[in-house]
């Protein structure tokens, strides 16, 4: 049996999220934080061999002593991020245990999902040496110029449930932008996690990126696909969200409700999960 590491990047700014209180991989949901609720698919399986949370260095402290017991009974491995994404992958890649084969990087703050997913895209990193979850796009896609005398898009809710709450001042406002035309949308994917990859190549992969562009790598993916590996497509479900605002806490516990039950876990879930209290 393959040996997996699974790593769990927590350790972003959370700038988009707007809690004074939690970061979002510590926001409560459904009785313990997100990043226990995603942990969980994990922990109890025999193919993963060890699980590592990657915090920003600010938190690295408070989550050893919040959550020590956690932490001690599955022994998982916390390590402190860096400056971007990438950075914080490569900090965890120098604490992966040498019996694993297999890497796999699943975000933090992604709590809902299904086991036959991930069996899904083991298996295929296993017979292909790369593999992640996605989606095909369903919506129509739009390649759209500003209008003259608009401010910047970043006033925008975006994508997220935040949007049905929005301003009415900014909802009155002249539009973003005039479509120039649409596109085909028939080979666009988006991109999820777990991405999963054989670790001979995810240590040469990362040993090789050219660091100037951390900030721009916003998947492990990206540096498979530019290092000229194949990378395959496991078909999953856009249920599986991130959280990126406080309204997505509040869909993730709608998802969880009606997702099928995982195997169950031995996972310690503690009702107080205020972690900066």
């Amino acid at each position: 049996m393959a040996r997996f590491c699974v790593i769990l990047p927590a350790a972003g700014k959370s700038s988009r999220f707007g809690d004074i209180r939690y970061k979002k991989p510590f926001a409560p949901l459904n009785g313990r934080t997100v990043w226990m609720q995603t942990a969980q698919y994990f922990l109890d399986r025999k193919d993963v061999a060890q699980v590592i949370l990657v915090v920003s260095p600010e938190d690295f402290e408070e989550v050893q002593t919040r959550f020590r017991a956690e932490i001690a009974i599955h022994g998982i491995t916390v390590v402190r991020g860096g400056k971007e994404r990438a950075d914080s992958i490569e900090n965890a890649i120098c604490a992966i245990d040498p019996s694993c084969d297999l890497i796999c990087v699943h975000d933090a703050a992604r709590p809902c999902l299904m086991e036959s997913w991930i069996d899904s895209v083991f298996q295929a990193a296993e017979q292909t040496g790369a593999a992640i979850l996605a989606v095909p796009l369903a919506d129509s896609i739009k390649k759209v110029r500003e209008s003259a005398g608009t401010g910047s898009r970043a006033k925008h809710p975006g994508t997220s449930l935040d949007a049905i709450f929005s301003d009415p001042e900014i909802d009155s406002a002249p539009s973003d932008g005039i479509i120039e035309h649409s596109l085909d949308r028939s080979h666009i994917w988006r991109a999820q996690t777990p991405q999963v990859f054989r670790r001979d190549w995810f240590e040469q992969v990362y040993a090789d990126r050219p660091r100037e562009r951390s900030a721009q790598t916003t998947d492990d993916a990206m540096l498979f696909e530019q290092a000229g590996h194949p990378v395959h497509v496991v078909e999953a479900s856009s249920l599986n969200i991130k959280i990126t605002s406080k309204t997505d806490l509040q869909l993730a516990e709608a998802i969880l409700k009606i997702l099928p039950k995982n195997r169950k876990t031995n996972f310690h879930p503690f009702r107080d999960d205020d972690l900066f209290s």
